[in-house]
């Protein structure tokens, strides 16, 4: 079954939107592993608009399942994550002014990058994860550099989801195949909801796990937060 990990940077950016600690991130991230979560997912920006350096080694001494820290290799996040050594190392190509995620890495074009900076997390022990669009190339060109596993970008997916909901998906299913055929992990993330995530799982039955943030805190404010992650547990059950 495919695992669920919950993001939790909004929750740090209500909170930063008030300072205080209120609500708290790391009890927020406690709740989620005991409400069903089976990982954590953060991104820390430069600018830390959301999730702080702090709150990365707070949430290191209390994640009892999987933590994965998201980010650009910048000398920053490497720093971080050598010390942190999370289960697993997310590069995502954003640069450090941009609102959110909104593309894959070109891992042809970044082959040299990516494999220098994969190599040496794998050396300390992570589990690399690279952030693609669904490309067949470009779920290739991670392969050779290295990646345990792809994150499919799933925002195009979302947003042609209620137009067209199998051709949304039909890039994403070539991907994963491709993925599968040479034997990556897959992921994927952004944009995913509970009106079109149990059609992706059903379609891609063997991503490993799907991040989710926003859509689930949004949804938290209505259904609260335990009951949110039950909701989104079941979209993800074949």
């Amino acid at each position: 079954m495919t695992r669920l990990s919950v993001n939790i940077n909004k929750i740090a950016t209500l909170r930063n939107a008030r300072g205080g600690n209120n609500p708290n991130v790391v009890q927020v991230a406690v709740d989620c592993e005991k409400f069903g979560a089976e990982g954590i997912t953060v991104h820390p920006r430069p600018d830390e608009r959301h999730i702080t350096r702090k709150d990365v080694y707070d949430l290191k001494k209390i994640v009892t399942t999987e933590f994965n820290i998201e980010g650009y290799p910048d000398d920053r996040y490497m720093e971080i994550v050598l010390d942190v050594r999370p289960t697993q190392a997310t590069l995502v190509p954003d640069p450090p002014d941009t609102l959110t995620s909104n593309a894959g890495w070109d891992t042809l074009a970044k082959a040299s990058l990516l494999k220098e900076v994969i190599a040496e997390l794998k050396k300390h022990g992570m589990r690399v994860s690279i952030f693609v669009d669904p490309d067949e190339k470009m779920v290739e060109g991670a392969a050779e550099c290295g990646a345990d596993r792809v994150e499919l970008y799933t925002e195009p997916y979302a947003s042609n989801f209620h137009k067209d909901r199998e051709k949304a998906v039909g890039n994403y299913i070539k991907a994963a195949e491709k993925a599968k055929s040479l034997g990556l992990g897959l992921n994927a993330g952004h944009d995913l909801d509970l009106h079109n995530l149990h059609f992706l799982i059903a379609k891609i039955p063997y991503i490993d796990e799907v991040s989710i943030g926003h859509a689930l805190i949004c949804d938290a404010l209505y259904y609260g937060l335990e009951n949110t992650i039950q909701m989104y547990k079941r979209k993800l059950k074949i």
